[in-house]
Protein backbone atom coordinates (compact mmCIF):
# COMPACT_ATOMS: atom_id res chain seq x y z
CA UNK A 1 0.00 0.00 0.00
CA UNK A 2 1.47 3.18 -1.28
CA UNK A 3 -0.93 5.82 0.61
CA UNK A 4 -3.13 6.25 3.16
CA UNK A 5 -4.65 9.14 5.00
CA UNK A 6 -3.28 10.61 7.39
CA UNK A 7 -3.81 12.81 10.43
CA UNK A 8 -2.62 15.82 9.47
CA UNK A 9 -2.89 16.70 5.58
CA UNK A 10 0.44 16.75 3.88
CA UNK A 11 3.24 19.40 3.50
CA UNK A 12 3.09 21.07 -0.02
CA UNK A 13 4.15 18.53 -3.00
CA UNK A 14 4.68 15.81 -0.55
CA UNK A 15 3.13 12.57 -1.51
CA UNK A 16 0.28 10.94 1.15
CA UNK A 17 2.66 7.92 2.19
CA UNK A 18 0.95 5.04 4.37
CA UNK A 19 2.15 5.10 7.54
CA UNK A 20 5.17 2.85 7.57
CA UNK A 21 6.18 4.41 5.20
CA UNK A 22 6.38 7.74 6.68
CA UNK A 23 8.35 6.10 9.52
CA UNK A 24 11.15 4.83 6.89
CA UNK A 25 11.43 8.42 5.42
CA UNK A 26 12.00 9.81 9.07
CA UNK A 27 14.56 7.39 9.69
CA UNK A 28 16.25 8.15 6.29
CA UNK A 29 16.02 12.34 6.91
CA UNK A 30 17.63 11.37 10.41
CA UNK A 31 20.21 9.77 8.83
CA UNK A 32 21.03 12.44 6.49
CA UNK A 33 21.05 15.18 8.84
CA UNK A 34 23.60 13.31 11.04
CA UNK A 35 25.61 11.72 8.56
CA UNK A 36 25.77 14.53 5.18
CA UNK A 37 28.60 16.59 5.28
CA UNK A 38 27.87 19.92 4.34
CA UNK A 39 30.77 20.47 2.38
CA UNK A 40 28.97 17.74 0.19
CA UNK A 41 25.97 19.32 0.03
CA UNK A 42 27.62 22.44 -0.88
CA UNK A 43 29.43 20.55 -3.42
CA UNK A 44 26.54 19.08 -4.87
CA UNK A 45 24.57 22.14 -5.00
CA UNK A 46 27.88 23.86 -6.94
CA UNK A 47 28.17 20.82 -9.49
CA UNK A 48 26.68 21.66 -12.76
CA UNK A 49 27.46 18.35 -14.43
CA UNK A 50 24.74 15.21 -14.75
CA UNK A 51 28.01 13.26 -12.51
CA UNK A 52 29.42 14.25 -9.36
CA UNK A 53 33.26 14.62 -9.47
CA UNK A 54 34.69 11.57 -7.59
CA UNK A 55 35.83 13.67 -4.63
CA UNK A 56 32.62 14.09 -3.29
CA UNK A 57 30.37 11.46 -4.99
CA UNK A 58 32.73 9.12 -3.69
CA UNK A 59 32.97 10.18 -0.09
CA UNK A 60 29.15 9.63 0.15
CA UNK A 61 29.60 6.18 -1.68
CA UNK A 62 31.79 5.34 1.12
CA UNK A 63 29.03 6.30 3.59
CA UNK A 64 26.37 4.70 2.54
CA UNK A 65 28.78 1.69 2.28
CA UNK A 66 29.50 1.85 5.71
CA UNK A 67 25.62 1.95 6.60
CA UNK A 68 24.86 -0.56 4.13
CA UNK A 69 22.66 1.76 2.10
CA UNK A 70 24.65 1.55 -0.85
CA UNK A 71 23.09 -1.20 -2.86
CA UNK A 72 19.51 0.17 -2.30
CA UNK A 73 18.87 -0.90 -6.06
CA UNK A 74 20.66 -4.36 -6.20
CA UNK A 75 18.12 -7.55 -5.30
CA UNK A 76 18.76 -8.62 -1.96
CA UNK A 77 20.69 -12.26 -3.07
CA UNK A 78 23.47 -10.01 -3.92
CA UNK A 79 23.86 -7.86 -1.29
CA UNK A 80 20.98 -5.49 -1.47
CA UNK A 81 19.00 -3.58 1.49
CA UNK A 82 15.38 -5.40 0.75
CA UNK A 83 14.11 -1.78 0.46
CA UNK A 84 10.39 -2.47 -1.37
CA UNK A 85 10.66 0.26 -4.49
CA UNK A 86 8.37 2.92 -2.82
CA UNK A 87 11.20 2.71 -0.59
CA UNK A 88 14.02 3.21 -2.75
CA UNK A 89 12.17 6.17 -4.21
CA UNK A 90 11.66 7.75 -1.25
CA UNK A 91 15.27 7.04 -0.64
CA UNK A 92 16.60 9.05 -3.22
CA UNK A 93 13.87 11.48 -2.62
CA UNK A 94 15.26 12.38 0.55
CA UNK A 95 18.96 12.50 -0.89
CA UNK A 96 17.80 15.22 -3.61
CA UNK A 97 16.13 17.04 -0.81
CA UNK A 98 19.12 17.27 1.57
CA UNK A 99 21.61 17.98 -1.20
CA UNK A 100 23.25 15.07 -1.39
CA UNK A 101 25.72 14.32 -4.28
CA UNK A 102 25.00 11.82 -7.11
CA UNK A 103 26.82 8.01 -6.68
CA UNK A 104 28.79 6.58 -9.17
CA UNK A 105 25.65 5.51 -11.55
CA UNK A 106 27.58 3.72 -14.16
CA UNK A 107 28.81 0.86 -11.55
CA UNK A 108 26.28 1.12 -9.01
CA UNK A 109 23.02 0.91 -11.26
CA UNK A 110 23.67 0.32 -14.82
CA UNK A 111 26.08 -2.49 -14.81
CA UNK A 112 25.09 -4.41 -11.29
CA UNK A 113 22.08 -4.53 -12.75
CA UNK A 114 23.38 -6.68 -15.44
CA UNK A 115 25.80 -8.23 -13.76
CA UNK A 116 22.81 -9.60 -10.84
CA UNK A 117 20.48 -10.61 -14.21
CA UNK A 118 23.43 -12.23 -16.66
CA UNK A 119 26.78 -12.10 -15.00
CA UNK A 120 28.17 -15.36 -14.02
CA UNK A 121 28.71 -16.48 -10.61
CA UNK A 122 31.99 -15.61 -10.51
CA UNK A 123 31.70 -12.57 -12.39
CA UNK A 124 29.04 -11.47 -9.74
CA UNK A 125 30.98 -12.56 -7.00
CA UNK A 126 34.43 -10.63 -8.39
CA UNK A 127 32.95 -7.37 -9.44
CA UNK A 128 29.93 -6.98 -7.62
CA UNK A 129 32.42 -6.08 -4.10
CA UNK A 130 34.77 -4.11 -6.19
CA UNK A 131 31.52 -2.02 -7.30
CA UNK A 132 30.52 -1.74 -3.83
CA UNK A 133 33.76 -0.98 -2.09
CA UNK A 134 34.64 2.32 -4.40
CA UNK A 135 37.75 -0.57 -5.53
CA UNK A 136 36.22 -0.18 -9.47
CA UNK A 137 35.27 2.74 -11.10
CA UNK A 138 32.99 2.16 -14.18
CA UNK A 139 32.64 3.97 -17.25
CA UNK A 140 30.44 3.18 -20.36
CA UNK A 141 31.51 2.58 -23.74
CA UNK A 142 28.59 2.21 -26.30
CA UNK A 143 28.90 5.43 -28.46
CA UNK A 144 31.08 5.66 -31.16
CA UNK A 145 31.65 8.83 -33.80
CA UNK A 146 29.49 6.51 -36.12
CA UNK A 147 27.29 5.34 -33.87
CA UNK A 148 24.94 7.34 -31.68
CA UNK A 149 21.79 7.06 -31.65
CA UNK A 150 22.17 4.38 -33.98
CA UNK A 151 24.20 1.92 -31.84
CA UNK A 152 23.56 -1.01 -33.84
CA UNK A 153 26.26 0.20 -36.38
CA UNK A 154 29.24 0.56 -33.57
CA UNK A 155 32.47 -0.44 -35.70
CA UNK A 156 34.43 -1.72 -32.32
CA UNK A 157 35.87 -4.86 -33.22
CA UNK A 158 36.43 -8.28 -30.44
CA UNK A 159 38.57 -10.75 -32.29
CA UNK A 160 38.48 -13.89 -30.24
CA UNK A 161 42.49 -14.93 -29.87
CA UNK A 162 42.63 -18.45 -27.77
CA UNK A 163 41.10 -17.45 -24.04
CA UNK A 164 41.25 -13.70 -25.02
CA UNK A 165 39.48 -11.33 -26.65
CA UNK A 166 41.74 -8.64 -29.23
CA UNK A 167 39.54 -5.17 -29.20
CA UNK A 168 39.87 -2.44 -31.31
CA UNK A 169 38.16 1.03 -32.40
CA UNK A 170 37.10 4.15 -30.24
CA UNK A 171 34.30 5.53 -27.96
CA UNK A 172 33.01 8.70 -27.96
CA UNK A 173 31.00 11.03 -24.93
CA UNK A 174 32.59 8.54 -22.55
CA UNK A 175 31.58 9.70 -19.30
CA UNK A 176 34.11 10.12 -16.74
CA UNK A 177 36.53 7.96 -18.50
CA UNK A 178 39.32 9.83 -16.98
CA UNK A 179 38.42 8.56 -13.67
CA UNK A 180 37.77 5.10 -14.37
CA UNK A 181 39.94 1.85 -14.22
CA UNK A 182 36.80 -0.40 -15.98
CA UNK A 183 34.94 -0.24 -19.29
CA UNK A 184 31.71 -1.96 -19.66
CA UNK A 185 31.85 -1.93 -23.39
CA UNK A 186 29.64 -2.93 -26.66
CA UNK A 187 32.16 -4.57 -29.46
CA UNK A 188 31.11 -6.64 -32.56
CA UNK A 189 32.55 -10.09 -32.58
CA UNK A 190 30.50 -11.36 -35.64
CA UNK A 191 31.00 -8.93 -38.68
CA UNK A 192 28.69 -11.69 -40.96
CA UNK A 193 25.72 -11.52 -38.51
CA UNK A 194 22.63 -8.88 -38.64
CA UNK A 195 24.05 -5.64 -36.80
CA UNK A 196 22.37 -6.15 -33.73
CA UNK A 197 22.90 -10.05 -33.73
CA UNK A 198 27.03 -9.56 -33.85
CA UNK A 199 27.43 -7.73 -30.47
CA UNK A 200 28.97 -8.95 -27.10
CA UNK A 201 28.89 -7.15 -23.81
CA UNK A 202 32.66 -7.52 -22.68
CA UNK A 203 34.19 -6.01 -19.52
CA UNK A 204 37.75 -4.38 -20.15
CA UNK A 205 40.02 -3.29 -17.70
CA UNK A 206 41.49 0.07 -18.74
CA UNK A 207 44.85 -0.46 -16.76
CA UNK A 208 46.57 -1.42 -19.59
CA UNK A 209 48.57 -0.73 -22.82
CA UNK A 210 46.68 -0.18 -25.67
CA UNK A 211 43.93 2.23 -23.73
CA UNK A 212 44.13 5.98 -24.75
CA UNK A 213 41.82 8.38 -23.26
CA UNK A 214 41.41 12.28 -24.83
CA UNK A 215 39.44 14.91 -23.14
CA UNK A 216 36.39 16.53 -24.81
CA UNK A 217 35.50 20.03 -23.11
CA UNK A 218 31.68 20.88 -23.10
CA UNK A 219 30.56 24.34 -24.11
CA UNK A 220 30.14 24.98 -20.15
CA UNK A 221 33.81 24.38 -20.26
CA UNK A 222 33.37 21.20 -17.77
CA UNK A 223 35.70 18.01 -18.90
CA UNK A 224 33.01 15.11 -17.76
CA UNK A 225 32.78 13.43 -21.73
CA UNK A 226 36.06 11.69 -23.01
CA UNK A 227 37.03 10.03 -26.28
CA UNK A 228 38.59 6.76 -26.00
CA UNK A 229 40.79 4.46 -28.20
CA UNK A 230 41.13 0.77 -28.07
CA UNK A 231 44.43 -0.66 -29.82
CA UNK A 232 45.18 -3.96 -29.78
CA UNK A 233 43.46 -3.99 -26.05
CA UNK A 234 42.66 -7.59 -24.55
CA UNK A 235 40.06 -9.11 -22.69
CA UNK A 236 39.89 -12.25 -21.05
CA UNK A 237 37.33 -14.65 -22.07
CA UNK A 238 35.78 -14.74 -18.95
CA UNK A 239 35.20 -11.02 -18.80
CA UNK A 240 32.59 -11.66 -21.33
CA UNK A 241 29.20 -11.03 -20.04
CA UNK A 242 25.92 -13.45 -21.39
CA UNK A 243 26.71 -15.51 -24.43
CA UNK A 244 28.76 -14.00 -27.54
CA UNK A 245 26.28 -11.94 -29.76
CA UNK A 246 23.95 -11.17 -26.71
CA UNK A 247 25.32 -7.79 -26.38
CA UNK A 248 22.53 -5.97 -27.82
CA UNK A 249 19.97 -7.79 -25.44
CA UNK A 250 22.19 -6.96 -22.66
CA UNK A 251 22.02 -3.16 -23.73
CA UNK A 252 18.38 -3.01 -24.22
CA UNK A 253 18.18 -4.09 -20.35
CA UNK A 254 21.13 -1.67 -19.24
CA UNK A 255 19.12 1.00 -21.08
CA UNK A 256 15.80 0.18 -19.63
CA UNK A 257 17.03 0.57 -16.26
CA UNK A 258 18.77 3.89 -17.10
CA UNK A 259 15.71 5.34 -18.44
CA UNK A 260 13.49 4.11 -15.85
CA UNK A 261 15.29 2.10 -12.99
CA UNK A 262 16.63 5.78 -11.64
CA UNK A 263 14.14 8.11 -10.22
CA UNK A 264 14.63 11.28 -11.88
CA UNK A 265 11.64 13.49 -10.52
CA UNK A 266 13.02 13.76 -7.06
CA UNK A 267 15.90 15.81 -8.20
CA UNK A 268 13.41 17.92 -10.50
CA UNK A 269 11.04 18.46 -7.76
CA UNK A 270 14.15 19.65 -5.27
CA UNK A 271 15.38 22.02 -7.92
CA UNK A 272 11.90 23.71 -8.51
CA UNK A 273 11.54 24.12 -4.55
CA UNK A 274 15.21 25.89 -4.48
CA UNK A 275 14.28 27.83 -7.71
CA UNK A 276 11.16 29.12 -5.75
CA UNK A 277 13.62 30.11 -2.69
CA UNK A 278 15.50 31.87 -5.18
CA UNK A 279 12.49 34.04 -6.92
CA UNK A 280 11.32 35.09 -3.22
CA UNK A 281 14.92 36.96 -2.64
CA UNK A 282 15.92 37.80 -6.37
CA UNK A 283 14.16 41.25 -7.63
CA UNK A 284 12.24 41.35 -11.28
CA UNK A 285 12.48 44.25 -13.43
CA UNK A 286 10.00 46.14 -11.86
CA UNK A 287 11.77 45.84 -8.61
CA UNK A 288 9.37 43.39 -6.50
CA UNK A 289 10.51 39.96 -5.68
CA UNK A 290 10.58 38.05 -8.92
CA UNK A 291 8.11 35.25 -7.08
CA UNK A 292 5.94 38.43 -6.86
CA UNK A 293 5.89 38.16 -10.31
CA UNK A 294 2.60 36.55 -12.18
CA UNK A 295 4.46 35.14 -15.58
CA UNK A 296 6.94 33.90 -13.58
CA UNK A 297 5.26 31.92 -10.57
CA UNK A 298 2.48 30.44 -14.16
CA UNK A 299 6.04 29.09 -15.34
CA UNK A 300 7.32 27.51 -12.09
CA UNK A 301 3.93 26.01 -11.09
CA UNK A 302 3.82 24.59 -14.60
CA UNK A 303 6.57 22.95 -14.05
CA UNK A 304 6.32 21.62 -10.75
CA UNK A 305 2.91 20.11 -11.72
CA UNK A 306 4.87 18.40 -14.73
CA UNK A 307 7.36 17.26 -12.46
CA UNK A 308 4.61 16.49 -9.79
CA UNK A 309 2.92 14.06 -12.75
CA UNK A 310 6.36 12.52 -13.53
CA UNK A 311 6.86 11.45 -9.93
CA UNK A 312 3.56 9.83 -10.26
CA UNK A 313 4.85 8.36 -13.26
CA UNK A 314 7.45 6.26 -12.16
CA UNK A 315 6.03 5.27 -9.07
CA UNK A 316 3.79 3.39 -11.16
CA UNK A 317 7.00 1.84 -12.74
CA UNK A 318 8.07 0.74 -9.65
CA UNK A 319 4.90 -0.85 -8.54
CA UNK A 320 5.38 -2.72 -12.08
CA UNK A 321 8.93 -3.24 -10.75
CA UNK A 322 7.57 -4.55 -7.54
CA UNK A 323 5.53 -6.97 -9.72
CA UNK A 324 8.35 -8.91 -11.34
CA UNK A 325 7.73 -6.46 -14.21
CA UNK A 326 10.60 -4.63 -16.56
CA UNK A 327 10.19 -0.88 -17.30
CA UNK A 328 9.23 -1.49 -20.81
CA UNK A 329 8.72 1.26 -23.28
CA UNK A 330 7.04 3.55 -20.39
CA UNK A 331 10.68 4.45 -19.34
CA UNK A 332 11.54 5.92 -22.54
CA UNK A 333 8.38 8.16 -21.46
CA UNK A 334 9.98 9.05 -18.47
CA UNK A 335 13.19 9.92 -20.00
CA UNK A 336 11.52 11.92 -22.87
CA UNK A 337 9.35 14.02 -20.37
CA UNK A 338 12.23 14.48 -17.70
CA UNK A 339 14.99 15.28 -20.24
CA UNK A 340 12.43 18.62 -21.32
CA UNK A 341 11.78 19.00 -17.85
CA UNK A 342 15.56 19.39 -16.87
CA UNK A 343 16.11 21.89 -19.65
CA UNK A 344 12.77 23.77 -18.53
CA UNK A 345 13.97 24.19 -15.09
CA UNK A 346 17.77 25.24 -15.89
CA UNK A 347 16.50 27.44 -18.36
CA UNK A 348 13.79 28.90 -15.77
CA UNK A 349 16.93 29.22 -12.93
CA UNK A 350 18.81 31.44 -16.04
CA UNK A 351 15.76 33.77 -15.60
CA UNK A 352 15.91 33.95 -11.80
CA UNK A 353 19.01 35.17 -11.64
CA UNK A 354 19.15 37.64 -14.96
CA UNK A 355 22.59 39.06 -15.75
CA UNK A 356 24.19 37.62 -13.05
CA UNK A 357 23.51 34.31 -14.37
CA UNK A 358 25.67 35.16 -17.52
CA UNK A 359 29.01 34.08 -15.58
CA UNK A 360 30.79 31.08 -17.37
CA UNK A 361 33.39 30.36 -14.86
CA UNK A 362 35.85 27.69 -16.84
CA UNK A 363 37.48 26.80 -13.11
CA UNK A 364 36.71 23.66 -11.51
CA UNK A 365 35.58 22.76 -8.85
CA UNK A 366 32.95 25.32 -8.02
CA UNK A 367 33.08 24.74 -4.83
CA UNK A 368 35.67 24.36 -1.58
CA UNK A 369 37.98 26.84 -0.43
CA UNK A 370 40.55 26.60 -3.91
CA UNK A 371 36.97 27.55 -5.94
CA UNK A 372 37.09 30.64 -7.58
CA UNK A 373 34.79 33.29 -6.24
CA UNK A 374 31.91 34.47 -7.48
CA UNK A 375 30.78 37.60 -9.27
CA UNK A 376 27.11 37.16 -7.56
CA UNK A 377 26.27 34.55 -5.67
CA UNK A 378 27.43 30.40 -5.63
CA UNK A 379 23.89 29.82 -7.15
CA UNK A 380 24.03 32.19 -10.14
CA UNK A 381 27.70 31.44 -10.67
CA UNK A 382 26.52 27.61 -11.58
CA UNK A 383 23.61 28.61 -13.59
CA UNK A 384 24.80 28.88 -16.72
CA UNK A 385 27.20 25.64 -16.56
CA UNK A 386 24.12 23.86 -15.89
CA UNK A 387 22.07 24.96 -18.67
CA UNK A 388 24.26 24.78 -21.11
CA UNK A 389 25.25 21.09 -19.56
CA UNK A 390 21.61 20.13 -19.49
CA UNK A 391 21.36 20.64 -23.16
CA UNK A 392 22.76 16.66 -23.41
CA UNK A 393 19.20 14.97 -21.80
CA UNK A 394 18.10 15.39 -25.04
CA UNK A 395 20.89 12.94 -26.29
CA UNK A 396 22.14 10.53 -23.54
CA UNK A 397 20.57 7.31 -22.91
CA UNK A 398 19.36 7.77 -26.05
CA UNK A 399 18.02 10.87 -27.99
CA UNK A 400 14.59 12.32 -27.93
CA UNK A 401 14.21 11.20 -31.38
CA UNK A 402 15.15 7.13 -29.91
CA UNK A 403 12.41 7.54 -27.20
CA UNK A 404 9.85 8.81 -29.59
CA UNK A 405 10.56 6.15 -32.00
CA UNK A 406 10.17 3.86 -29.17
CA UNK A 407 6.96 5.11 -27.97
CA UNK A 408 5.43 4.83 -31.36
CA UNK A 409 6.51 1.55 -31.98
CA UNK A 410 5.61 -0.21 -28.81
CA UNK A 411 3.06 1.91 -27.21
CA UNK A 412 1.03 3.36 -30.37
CA UNK A 413 1.90 0.52 -32.68
CA UNK A 414 2.82 2.66 -35.67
Amino acid sequence: MLVAALDEPPADNELDFAPEHRQFRDAIRQFLAGHLPQRLRDGALATPTVFAEPEIGREWQRILYEKGWLAYNWPSAFGGTGWSPVERYIFEKECALANAPGLPALGLKLLASVLCAYGTPAQQSHYLPKILSGEHYWCQGFSEPCAGSDLAGLKTRAVKSGDHYIVNGSKIWTTHAHFADHMFCLARTDSSAKSQRGISFLLIDMRQPGVTIRPIITLAGDHEVNEVFLDDVRVEERDLVGREGEGWTIAKFLLENERGGSCLAPRLLADIMRLRDEAARERSGSGTVLSEDPLFEAQLAKLDLEAQALEITELRILEQLKLGQRPGPQSSIVKLVASDLRIQVDRLAMRVFGYQGLELETRRPLYGDSSPLPVYSREAQVAAARYLNSQAWTIFGGSNEVQLGIIAKTVLSM
